[in-house]
């Protein structure tokens, strides 16, 4: 698309300043007491996973808290259900190194964890990791290798937290807008949304895999 790549970290370096000494030495190896109380604030994390073939970066959410912190190097969170394509859990399965970014409505700041998960069924995971008494089938365990904040300049650029920037309903692209250009489907965006409904109504609170 360019000749103007930049193709080594010196090039990419040489254009940056120096990151100061306190961002290099946020990163810690575990979570503290404070980092704990944050994800136990949290309902909403995207998990980033990679493989030979590509990456995946989705989004995973419950009430506050559902993610378990089971101590200072461990967090863990039950799957529920979803499109069953597996794209994260196959990641985990070949590559296990993830990243984990936790969002708190309202807060610009966001953690990020990054660690190596693994897929259980150890039953006692499993009851730790149930949600409103919903047991999943598996859960995902990460193993946490750095735990750091992340600062508010991106979440703060973009307003999200902020209703006076988001767009009116009418210049908003739905989901199913999205799949119906996709899939050059003969039904309006409305039909879409409706049977997507449906499906949320029926599954959002069940065990994965149906």
């Amino acid at each position: 698309m360019t000749a103007d790549v930049v193709s080594d970290e010196a090039g990419l370096r040489e254009r940056y300043r120096q990151p100061h000494p306190a961002v290099v030495a946020k990163v810690r190896p575990k979570i503290d007491p404070a980092a704990a109380a944050f994800v136990a604030a949290s309902p909403l994390v995207v998990l980033a996973t990679t493989s030979a073939t590509g990456t995946d970066a989705s989004p995973r959410g419950g009430p506050p808290g559902f993610v378990k912190v089971l101590g200072p190097n461990h967090v863990a969170f039950a799957d529920l259900s979803g499109n069953n394509r597996l794209d994260s859990y196959g990641n985990i399965v070949e590559h296990p190194n993830v990243g984990m970014l936790f969002l708190v409505p309202s807060v610009g700041e966001t953690l990020r964890i990054n660690g190596r998960a693994t897929i259980t069924t150890d039953p006692e995971v499993l009851a730790t990791t149930a949600i409103d008494g919903v047991r999943p089938k598996v859960a995902v365990i990460v193993d946490v290798d750095e735990c750091y904040i992340h600062c508010a300049k991106a979440l703060r650029r973009s307003g999200v937290w902020d209703p006076a920037t988001w767009l009116p309903p009418e210049e908003r692209t739905s989901g199913a807008e999205v799949i119906v250009d996709q899939f050059q489907l003969d039904v309006t965006a409305d039909v879409v949304e409706a049977d997507l409904e449906q499906d949320y109504q029926a599954t959002l609170w069940v065990e994965g895999g149906r």
